[in-house]
């Protein structure tokens, strides 16, 4: 927590983040500068192009103070003692230098060596005691940062996850992942470092100042005469800093997204041999942050050249002066060799503070995309006194549902009605983008509509406390989704906490015993990432067994064949019927040979529902209907299990 370099990286930062702005104090900076810039705009793109993900807006240093104050609470009553170790190290700095005075006056020009051991054992204490406080404040440094980590991540994990659907269908993942993951560690160094950094060289400043004013007081009226040069070099340096931290986060961020796109659909882009496109991908992503990079070390080499310039050339300006006042008698070599070597220590925290706002403002970048994240508010919103609903009858209703997806022009729904009663089934069929799945969304209160309402037992779901709304939904996607774990975690996912007994049983219900039991380990095999050491229909099995394990009065089934051959259509079929029994069900299928025994059939078209009614009603009345049934294969109906 005590680097003094302004540009110096912070938790996997390059030193010296700078890009393009004003002039720099030198042509060799000017020089670099206009390099900066031409770096940078070949690396920019249009936000949101071939990859690149989109800048979050600037946020001011003191709005991400207080954003990310609160956060240290767990751990404030340690920066005192952290901030004693502070003061304590540069006293004994001082007091170490302040021997090798004695040690050439008293010692050396005099040769008396009798002086040898008690200096010698002072040595010792103070190097003793100096290791002992570096200890202290190192482990207590990072106790707190970590607590900080700690409480700033989980918190913003919490968040993204309270974050309606709409969010992730918008967002890429992996930009997320980076914001939760790299960018909240370069928080901390923001907050918690770069206070106590900054209080750090305060003090350091203050006690090395008074021990050279102590010596000779002109001198040192005569070192800090370039002083303001340190903070006039580092403000021309500190908007290139900002600009070239924000590209390098922004290009961070999507060379995540790109790694998890490619690498999560890793089947898709070998099939289809696109390993080469996303390989240019990418690679301009991360030729756009080695760019950036290079701005970095660029502006930082200028930087680091200017200053140790500036601070060469106060040290000779005191070393003239004061060999002239050794040549007079006024000084003794002792004396001036102490003066020397504070002085080199006097211009560290010089040079740190002048480059706080420089490493402020390249830790910033960070922050302001967490900040962005914080700042995302969830679409549905629970109401301020939800009704609690216990479990319900599962009767559902669709009263006049109006809803536009954000960001689209053409409506999704458009004064759809229907209901169904508990315990029967309610089909919803059309062509692909009709509106099935976005009113099973709805349903579940991933969106709330536009207009109308969505009822649960009568009740609107707005009205209703969120977390009993989904407990009592179950839910069977088009993409059979299952978790890197074992197969009594994924069962046991739809209730946590059942016993070995019910997981066995909700297993046997959907048919998957069998091929559990096959496993290598059994229900405790692990099943790789997204299961893809199984097979689709074992799966889906699994998901079912998920569903029945979670025993909720409604059951939305969304295509719950799609994917599958016909033989493992066929085999899930069963242990559907008895997850639907006793359960309202939805069932949103285009194939229509897998709905004619539903209780009521909507017939969705563009959003709205063209006609409702039984199979046999559809089939006699509806030419869209008849159409549809016709394109899933008439001829082979007599050989085609239906649903429920």
């Amino acid at each position: 927590m005590s680097d003094t370099r302004p540009y110096a990286p912070s938790h996997g930062d390059a030193p010296g983040d700078g890009a393009g702005g004003a002039k720099t104090p030198t042509s060799a900076a000017s020089r670099v500068t206009r390099a900066v810039r031409r770096l940078l705009s070949v690396a920019e793109g249009p936000a949101g192009a071939d990859g690149i993900v989109e800048a979050a807006p600037p946020v001011a240093l003191r709005d991400i103070f207080r954003r990310f104050w609160p956060y240290t609470r767990g751990g404030r009553r340690w920066l005192v003692v952290i901030l004693a170790f502070v003061v304590l190290g540069p006293v004994v700095d001082a007091a170490e230098i302040w021997l090798f005075k004695i040690v050439i006056d008293d010692m050396l020009v005099p040769r008396n060596l009798r002086l040898f051991v008690p200096i010698a054992l002072a040595y010792l204490g103070f190097t003793f005691f100096a290791g002992v406080l570096a200890f202290a404040d190192d482990v207590t440094s990072t106790w707190v940062g970590e607590r900080f980590l700690l409480a700033l991540r989980s918190d913003l994990f919490r968040h993204v996850e309270g974050l309606s659907l709409g969010f992730f269908e918008r967002r890429r993942l992996g930009d997320v992942l980076s914001r939760v993951t790299g960018d909240v560690d370069a928080v901390e160094t923001f907050l918690l470092s770069g206070i106590v950094n900054a209080i750090a060289q305060v003090v350091r400043l203050g006690v090395f100042l008074g021990v050279l004013c102590y010596l000779r007081w002109d001198l040192t009226l005569l070192a800090l005469v370039i002083a303001p040069l340190f903070w006039f070099t580092a403000r021309r340096f500190s908007r290139r800093v900002r600009a070239a931290s924000r590209e390098r986060r922004r290009r961070s961020g999507s060379i995540s997204a790109i790694t998890e796109e490619a690498l999560g659909n890793i089947a898709l882009v070998q099939a289809y041999n696109r390993q080469r496109w996303e390989h240019g991908r990418f690679e301009r992503e991360n030729l756009g942050r080695f760019r950036a990079a290079m701005a970095s070390a660029r502006i930082g080499a200028v930087y680091t050249t200017v200053v140790d310039v500036i601070e060469l050339t106060g040290a000779l300006l005191v070393m003239g002066l004061g060999t002239w006042e050794l040549a007079r008698g006024h000084l003794t070599l002792g004396g001036l060799m102490v003066f020397l070597t504070l002085l080199s220590r006097l211009y560290g925290p010089i040079r740190g503070i002048s480059g706080l706002g420089n490493t402020f403002y390249s830790a910033s970048a960070a922050a302001e995309r967490i900040i962005e994240l914080l700042d995302q508010r969830p679409q549905v919103v629970q109401a301020a006194t939800p009704r609690k609903l216990g479990r319900t009858r599962g009767e559902i209703a669709f009263d006049d549902v109006s809803f536009r997806y954000p960001g689209t022009a053409r409506p999704a729904l458009t004064d759809v009605s229907f209901g169904v009663g508990p315990g029967e089934t309610l089909a919803l069929v059309g062509a692909s983008g009709a509106g099935k799945s976005t009113a099973a969304k709805l349903l579940l209160r991933f969106y709330d509509p536009d207009r109308g309402a969505v009822r649960l037992d009568g009740h609107d779901l707005r009205e209703l406390c969120l977390d009993d709304l989904r407990d009592n939904v179950a839910m069977l996607l088009q993409e059979t989704l299952v978790f890197h774990g074992t197969v009594r975690d994924n069962i046991a996912y739809g209730r946590p906490g059942a016993s070995d007994e019910e997981i066995v049983a909700a297993a046997r219900a959907a048919d998957a015993h069998d091929f559990v039991s096959r496993l290598p380990e059994g229900y405790d095999t692990v099943v790789g990432q997204r299961g893809r050491l199984l097979s689709g229909g074992q799966r889906q099995r699994l998901a079912i067994a998920r569903a029945v394990i979670r025993d909720a009065p409604v059951l939305v089934l969304d295509e719950p064949t799609t994917g599958l051959d016909a033989e493992s259509g066929r085999h899930i079929l069963q242990p559907l019927r008895r997850l639907m029994s006793g359960r309202t069900t939805v069932l949103i299928s285009h194939n229509l040979l897998t709905v004619r025994a539903a209780t009521q059939i909507v017939l969705l078209q563009h959003g709205r529902v063209a006609d409702r009614g039984t199979h046999d009603q559809l089939l006699t009345r509806s030419a869209a209907y008849a159409r549809l049934y016709r394109l899933h294969g008439t001829g082979g109906t007599s050989r085609v299990e239906v649903l429920p």
